[in-house]
């Protein structure tokens, strides 16, 4: 396991995974997949080689499975990848930490788990210092489990608070109701969970072009370490590159 050292605002291009091959939904919904491509570990490198340091790469089928689906896939990511790979998708077992660990992959990401099982993430976030991150997926403010398929009466802001003091890395704030769709990442609603919490927040979600990129790293000082973007990133509406250089102004 290798801590993240952020420097600026990290922009996290995104891999998720289903069937193996590398897609992007819309609101979270499975049969609202737009596939982008069947080499995972080769679209890992052609944002290696664009500049990327980070990478967020979620397993899908995972997330709704409770356990990998795509953990070929994932391995040869790593395998190829030269930085850091941040993964989500299923993982909610102490072993699946381990063995993700084991693998090289930087960060993992927890989020059904973190709802129904808090003591299991506090746990891990004190044997595995800098590694653990919690997903705080929310539809109209309400944390959202199992793929985003169910919602429960837990608000974003309450779950983020139970892992205060737990040694999380990072909160990953998503607005389900915007994944996918390129209407604008929810800075208000991220900037406001930043500023209720002391762990460093990264946005996510409906991430459109470089004004979100730009108008996230202004908020920098708030508790903002990152960003993650996809679909705008495969449809050619934001430039990796240019989105580095705002983000790095962050620093």
């Amino acid at each position: 396991m290798a801590t993240l050292i952020p420097d600026g605002l990290i922009v996290f291009p995104a891999i998720d995974l289903k069937n193996g091959q590398v897609v992007r939904l819309a609101e979270g919904d499975m049969n609202r997949a737009t596939v982008y491509g069947d080499d995972p570990a080769a679209q890992a490198m052609i944002f290696a080689d664009q500049g990327a340091q980070f990478l967020h790469v979620v397993d899908l089928d995972g997330a709704f499975a409770g356990a990998s689906v795509n953990g070929d896939a994932v391995r040869a990511i790593v395998e190829r990848f030269p930085g850091h790979v941040q993964l989500g998708g299923g993982i909610r077992t102490r072993d699946s930490v381990e063995r993700w660990f084991d693998l090289g992959v930087s960060r993992v990401v927890i989020g059904t788990a973190a709802l129904e099982d808090p003591e299991f993430v506090r746990g891990v976030a004190g044997d595995f210092p800098g590694g653990i991150v919690v997903a705080v997926d929310a539809r109209d403010g309400m944390v959202a489990t199992k793929g985003w398929a169910d919602v429960s009466t837990t608000s974003a802001v309450d779950l983020a608070r139970r892992f205060e003091d737990a040694g999380v890395a990072a909160l990953l704030f998503t607005d389900v109701g915007r994944d996918g769709l390129l209407k604008g990442c929810n800075i208000e609603a991220t900037v406001d969970l930043a500023r209720a919490v002391a762990i460093p927040v990264i946005a996510s979600g409906g991430v459109a072009g470089i004004s979100d990129i730009h108008v996230l790293s202004l908020h920098a000082k708030d508790g903002i370490e990152g960003v993650i973007t996809g679909r705008a990133l495969y449809d050619g509406r934001l430039d990796l590159a240019a989105a580095f250089a705002v983000a790095a102004a962050a620093a």
